[in-house]
């Protein structure tokens, strides 16, 4: 092909490129994108709190903060529905909380070949020590935001929340088969 026509076909393929431009996804401008990123900041905000005076990761503490809401038992299956997390992440995180007893397994009374998980007392104790310091980080976190605004964002997130069938309440997660 002549240089001249292979020039053309060039500018012409960057016109058309330049066209699409328009088209491409700009990620910070992207919700899902800003969400996912804006968890995982606070998820790692948070979780010097509990890493660096306890020694806990992200799922370990995901597994006692489900366990500490909750006053009975239950498997980590709901542990793993509930945080949203791989089921070998969980289990994973309870074998470690098991090994320093933080968290304890007992037989399910209604099928004896399935165990559910409980906090110990030591675990217990920890999961109320914990609660303060994250209760305050998280008004550290916040604090960008009149109390209007955070209001706004509690319901905004419920409504994202709501058209994704999530449930919000430990009421609606105890009413609800699959937690």
């Amino acid at each position: 092909m002549p240089k001249t026509l292979t020039r053309r076909a060039n500018k012409g393929s960057q016109k058309e490129l330049a066209s699409r431009a328009g088209a491409r996804l700009d990620l910070f401008r992207f919700v899902p994108f800003r969400l996912n990123r804006l968890a995982a900041e606070v998820s790692a905000a948070l979780s010097s709190e509990y890493r660096d005076r306890y020694g806990l990761d992200i799922p370990e503490w995901r597994v006692l903060a489900t366990l500490g809401l909750r006053t009975e038992a239950c498997s980590a299956q709901y542990i793993s529905h509930c945080t949203r997390t791989h089921k070998s992440t969980i289990s994973r995180a309870v074998t470690a909380l098991m090994a320093r007893r933080l968290v304890e397994r007992i037989e399910n009374e209604d099928d004896r070949r399935e165990f559910v998980l409980r906090l110990t007392l030591k675990g217990r104790v920890l999961y109320e020590n914990l609660i303060p310091r994250l209760r305050r980080k998280e008004r550290e976190i916040m604090s960008c935001l009149s109390g209007r605004e955070q209001r706004d964002f509690a319901r905004l997130l419920g409504k994202i929340e709501d058209s994704l069938d999530l449930v919000q309440t430990i009421e609606e997660a105890r009413r609800a088969a699959v937690y």
